[in-house]
């Protein structure tokens, strides 16, 4: 296999909360530790709840967070503050509601080129009319939405004008932010698809960002599950659907929707409160809703091991054990 386009290490962002004169502030840890490898072709996928840090990690990869802690590469070459203008170019990000990433008072020609005028100053209106243009082609739109404002599009037209707006700089990376989540069932699966299509054409590394375990088995190759700021199961998608190793994939998994409704299926009901993400508990972050959760669970954090499919838990998941 060929080098990742994209390696974390050790990834990890932190925010002070509160303070003032008479208080300290406290400390949020949004994700606090992750490690990756993106490959050019290939799409990896960040699930979880809402909280749990997906997004925060996606602002870090797109360069519009700096990291507390830990280390970006991008082609083997540090990922640092100093050389963001010149990498933001290859990391490119497309957001979840198409109804507010686009400007209301640009035509869609004059979204498209903006990227190209703001990076590529040394190409001409025209060149950039005529980049915009075929863009709008590869992303299944006509030439005559050229000149249209956003208003005069559907939802799923307006998210195919953002991933086009992602592709004008020609990125490495994209970052998909619940690009379907937004959009009318019937309509996910045309983008999805497109997305599938533009990256066997463009060859492109996808990081994927949903709370959809369906969407996720559409598109994915591999898998980062992640609970209160920290990845707590990885490894490639077919193995984590077919025997999750960690108990909230497993019951992640079980509040997925199936298409056979004769096949046995066991729905797990996570019981107790999701701890504050100011407060994690000092042992496994998820043993306060863990149905198998034992003394060791509460007063040791499990470290994520296993290959290739790794879960942070004492206790894992056995085959067919639910």
């Amino acid at each position: 296999m060929s080098a990742p386009v994209m390696v974390a290490s050790g990834l990890a962002r932190h925010y002070e909360v509160g303070g003032g004169l008479f208080s300290k502030a406290q400390i949020l840890r949004a994700v606090a530790r992750v490690d990756f490898d993106l490959y050019a072709g290939k799409t990896l996928a960040v699930v979880g709840e809402s909280g749990c840090g997906k997004s925060t990690l996606a602002r870090m990869v797109t360069m519009i967070e700096e990291p507390t802690a830990g280390s970006l590469t991008l082609d083997g070459k540090p990922v640092v503050r100093a050389r963001w203008p010149e990498l933001r170019g290859d990391v490119q990000i497309v957001f979840q509601d198409p109804y507010g990433s686009l400007n209301p008072r640009q035509r869609i020609g004059a979204i498209l080129a903006e990227p190209l005028a703001i990076n590529r100053p040394d190409l001409s209106a025209a060149d950039r009319r005529a980049k915009a243009r075929e863009m709008l082609g590869l992303v299944g739109l006509r030439p005559e939405h050229y000149d249209r404002y956003p208003h005069m599009f559907s939802g799923g037209q307006r998210q195919r004008i953002a991933i086009a707006r992602a592709l004008m700089l020609d990125p490495k990376v994209l970052v998909l932010d619940e690009p379907v989540s937004a959009l009318d069932v019937s309509i996910q699966s045309a983008i999805l698809n497109l997305l599938v299509d533009l990256q066997e054409r463009l060859g492109l590394a996808y990081l994927f960002i949903s709370h959809d375990l369906s969407v996720v088995r559409h598109v994915a190759d591999d898998i980062i599950v992640m609970y209160l700021g920290l990845a707590v199961e990885t490894g490639p998608k077919e193995a984590v659907f077919a025997a999750p190793r960690h108990p909230y994939t497993t019951a992640l998994l079980s509040a997925t929707p199936r298409a056979d409704p004769g096949a046995k299926h066991t729905r797990i009901k996570l019981t107790g409160e999701l701890p504050s993400p100011l407060a994690v508990p000092p042992g496994c972050p998820f043993a306060p809703r863990c149905w198998k959760a034992q003394d060791l669970c509460r007063a040791e954090r499990p470290e994520l091991t296993g290959a290739p499919q790794a879960a942070a838990c004492h206790f894992p998941m056995e085959p067919g054990e639910i």
